[in-house]
């Protein structure tokens, strides 16, 4: 019997002993070989900033680009600055939307946001630097000199495309500048869109409601026909292939259609809202557009 208890005392010392020795192997392997770590693969949601020139002023001009795919597409808003301050806001949204929704721009898409082409006008109005709300806007005055930059010059008639020094703007006389790409502005977009050679523009406005075609001597190109209706029939602005109101000299995206890129103008509907969720589906059917 005390045989048969000193051979159970053996095994069972026997036994701790080696899963004493286990436990101890598992935690000096565990300290040599670290772990394997897992990457993410998640998009990363923050977008790539630049400064691309600066307003009479001194004020930056910057880009805001989401995505890495090949296909570039370019909105932008705020050429009128401070007149047409909801074309701003709308871009802010869109900044906002795409660091929150990565996953709605393609892999084969980048999508480039200029916030504020015109910044000295959006100043002259709001008073304030860079990103603003709503509540920052006055209300209660004329804001139509917000619509020209520092040299009172009319952004959207300083472009080389059938460009004089006198433009038109509601019936009214607007300097255009003392040549096409006088002002630093446009000289900024220019270059940027010329370097980059985006697969289309879009450009925010206010207040027609409607999507307009660009075109130059040569007529409207294919291509911006096709990316007018895609955002006309997703977001309900009425598409339009002419403007035809009163005559219009040096357009910026005029100029484009002269340089074989498509562009469009998004004319929102009132100087008041930023109309997101009509915008938000114009946005989608642009990127589906391109993706296929």
């Amino acid at each position: 019997m005390q045989e048969l208890v000193s051979k159970k005392t053996v095994i069972v010392t026997v036994t701790l002993v080696v899963l004493s020795l286990g436990i101890l192997s598992y935690f000096i392997i565990r300290s040599i070989v670290k772990p394997e770590v897992k990457v993410s693969t998640e998009t990363n949601s923050s977008p790539k900033h630049a400064v691309i020139g600066k307003s009479v002023q001194g004020r930056s001009i910057e880009t805001y680009t989401y995505g890495s795919g090949k296909t570039h597409i370019v909105f932008v808003g705020g050429i009128h600055g401070g007149y047409e301050w909801n074309s701003v806001l709308l871009t802010y949204n869109l900044m906002d939307y795409l660091s929150l929704y990565p996953e709605t721009i393609p892999k084969n898409l980048s999508v480039t946001i200029i916030p504020s082409a015109n910044p000295d006008g959006v100043y002259k109005i709001i008073g304030k630097e860079g990103r603003f709300s709503i509540s920052d806007v006055p209300m209660d005055i004329d804001q139509a000199p917000g619509r020209f930059n520092a040299n009172g010059v009319d952004l959207n008639r300083n472009f080389d495309c059938k460009w004089k020094p006198e433009a038109t703007w509601q019936g009214k006389v607007v300097s255009a500048g003392s040549a096409a790409f006088s002002e630093p502005e446009a000289k900024a977009l220019r270059d940027f869109l010329v370097k980059d050679s985006p697969s289309a523009v879009i450009f925010w406005h206010s207040q027609a409601n409607a999507v307009y075609a660009s075109q130059c001597k040569d007529g409207i190109l294919p291509e911006t026909t096709k990316i007018m209706d895609a955002y006309s029939q997703a977001s309900g602005y009425p598409a339009v292939k002419t403007f035809s109101s009163y005559e219009v000299t040096g357009a910026a995206e005029d100029w484009l259609a002269s340089i074989n890129i498509p562009a469009i103008t998004v004319e929102l509907q009132t100087h008041k809202t930023v109309e997101w969720e009509k915008n938000l589906a114009g946005i989608k059917a642009i990127l589906q557009y391109y993706k296929n």
